[in-house]
C-alpha cells in the first residue's frame, strides 16, 4: 500500500510548492485541451494521442520532481527552479553531447518515439479494423468497445497494454535518477526495471493508480489534470526515493540558488 504513502507525500509537496506545481498541471491540461481540438472529429487518432501523452508524462514530470528535490532539501522550491531544470542547469560542460548533459534529453526522445509508435499503431488498428469510420468518442463507443462483433477493442487493448508495461517498467524511476544522480540512461532504465521486478505487486499497484487518476482527469473535461498531474510528479519522487538507495552514484548539483535555504520545508 506504499503507493498511497506516495501520494500523500504528492499532496504535500503540491501545497508547499504552490503555483510553482499547478501551473504544471495547467500547462499539461491546455496542452490535452488542444489535442481535444485539432483531433475531436478524428477519434481514431484521438485515442492514441491521449493514451501517447501518459507515456511521456515521466518527461514533462521533470522540473516536479525537482520541486520534491528541492523540498526534500529544505532549499525554496520556486519558479526558478523549474527554469533551471529546463534551461540551464548542468551548464558546466562545455562540450554538452559527448558528457551526460543530454541523458535525459535522450531518453525523453526515446519515450516520445514510443509514444509515437503507438499513436501511429492504435489509428492504424482503429482504421483498417473499425467497421465504419470512427470520427467522434461517441464512434468508438459504438464500434469499437461496444461491437457485438470482431475483436477490435480487445486487440487496441492488449496490443497497448504490451507495449504500455515495458514503457512504464523502464521510466517509473529512470526520470527522477537522471534528475538526481550523474548516471547514463542505460544503468537508469536498468535501476528501473530492478524496481519493478524487485517490487511487482506495489508497481503494478502504483501503475493502476496513475491510470486511473489520469482518466479521472482527462474524464473531467481535462481540468482534472490541473491538480493530478502535479500530484502524481510529486509522487514519482517519493517513489524513486523509496525505491533506490542512489548513493553509489555521483549527485548532480542543486537546481535551487546559493541562498535558497527556508528552515522547514
Amino acid at each position: 500500500m506504499q503507493p498511497l504513502v506516495w501520494l500523500a507525500l504528492g499532496w504535500r509537496d503540491l501545497s508547499r510548492a504552490g503555483w510553482s506545481s499547478v501551473l504544471h498541471g495547467i500547462a499539461l491540461s491546455l496542452g490535452g485541451a488542444l489535442i481535444v481540438a485539432i483531433a475531436y472529429q478524428r477519434f481514431w487518432l484521438l485515442a492514441g494521442a491521449l493514451s501517447g501523452f501518459m507515456v511521456v508524462a515521466p518527461v514533462l514530470a521533470t522540473s516536479l520532481y525537482a520541486l520534491s528535490r528541492a523540498i526534500e532539501r529544505h532549499e525554496k522550491a520556486n519558479f526558478s527552479v523549474v527554469l533551471r531544470t529546463w534551461l540551464n542547469w548542468n551548464q558546466s560542460h562545455f562540450n554538452k553531447w559527448t558528457s551526460d548533459y543530454w541523458c535525459m534529453v535522450q531518453f525523453g526522445s526515446l519515450l516520445t518515439l514510443a509514444a509515437t509508435g503507438w499513436v501511429l499503431t492504435s489509428a492504424a488498428l482503429i482504421t483498417l479494423l473499425a467497421p465504419v469510420p470512427i470520427h467522434t468518442p461517441l464512434d468508438f463507443v459504438q464500434y469499437v468497445i461496444l461491437a457485438k462483433e470482431g475483436w477490435l477493442f480487445e486487440a487496441w487493448l492488449g496490443i497497448g497494454g504490451l507495449m504500455a508495461a515495458p514503457m512504464f517498467a523502464s521510466s517509473v524511476i529512470a526520470m527522477p535518477l537522471l534528475l538526481d544522480r550523474r548516471v547514463s540512461v542505460l544503468q537508469a532504465v536498468l535501476c528501473s526495471w530492478q524496481a519493478v521486478l524487485v517490487n511487482p505487486l506495489p508497481m503494478a499497484f502504483w501503475a493502476t493508480l496513475i491510470m486511473v487518476l489520469t482518466l479521472l482527469g482527462m474524464g473531467a473535461l481535462l481540468l482534472g489534470l490541473i491538480p493530478v498531474i502535479p500530484i502524481l510528479g510529486h509522487a514519482s519522487w517519493h517513489a524513486y526515493r523509496d525505491l533506490v538507495d542512489p548513493t553509489q552514484w555521483e549527485a548532480r548539483e542543486s537546481l535551487s540558488a546559493p541562498d535558497s535555504q527556508f528552515g522547514n520545508a
